[in-house]
């Protein structure tokens, strides 16, 4: 699986602890995308990069690591295609997967544990997506997105 990876400086260290969590235990091919060091920074400028990655197919996930998730999660939303989240327990990764088809999932390097967003990246990558009742939702949403680019 080819993930594309990104930070700001607020997610600097876990991004790089997922990374090689992402490469080492499962497997995956990983394309990381900064930023490189804990110096500030602007989120946008790392998760657009990200999310054009998976919105293009050059990656089939993305995980992109801020203070809390919600600016990155806004930023790879604007791409379309994208369906992001800041996500804080595996459970609400699992059901991100299952319902939304979520396929860029945004955490928090500062108020959660590695440990946890470990388990959220590995919950976020192995849930399928349901189908059934939720793909017309999702057709939705892909709607919207295209009402939007017309506009």
């Amino acid at each position: 699986m080819r993930i594309a990876i990104g930070a700001d400086h607020g997610g600097f260290e876990q991004k790089q602890q997922l990374a090689a969590y992402l490469t080492n235990e499962l497997n995956c091919e990983v394309e990381d995308m900064g930023c490189f060091s804990t110096e500030s920074v602007d989120y946008p400028d790392y998760a657009a990069p990200v999310a054009h990655a998976v919105a293009e197919g050059r990656a089939d996930a993305g995980v992109l690591v801020c203070g809390t998730g919600i600016g990155m999660a806004i930023a790879a939303d604007k791409v379309p295609g994208v369906r992001a989240s800041s996500i804080t327990t595996p459970a609400f990764a699992e059901l991100f997967r299952q319902h939304n088809n979520g396929n860029v999932v945004c955490l928090s390097g500062r108020f959660v544990d590695l440990d946890t967003n470990k388990a959220i990246v590995r919950t976020f990558l192995e849930t399928p997506f349901e189908g059934g009742r939720h793909e017309g939702r999702i057709a939705k949403i892909c709607a919207i997105e295209a009402e939007a680019e017309e506009a």
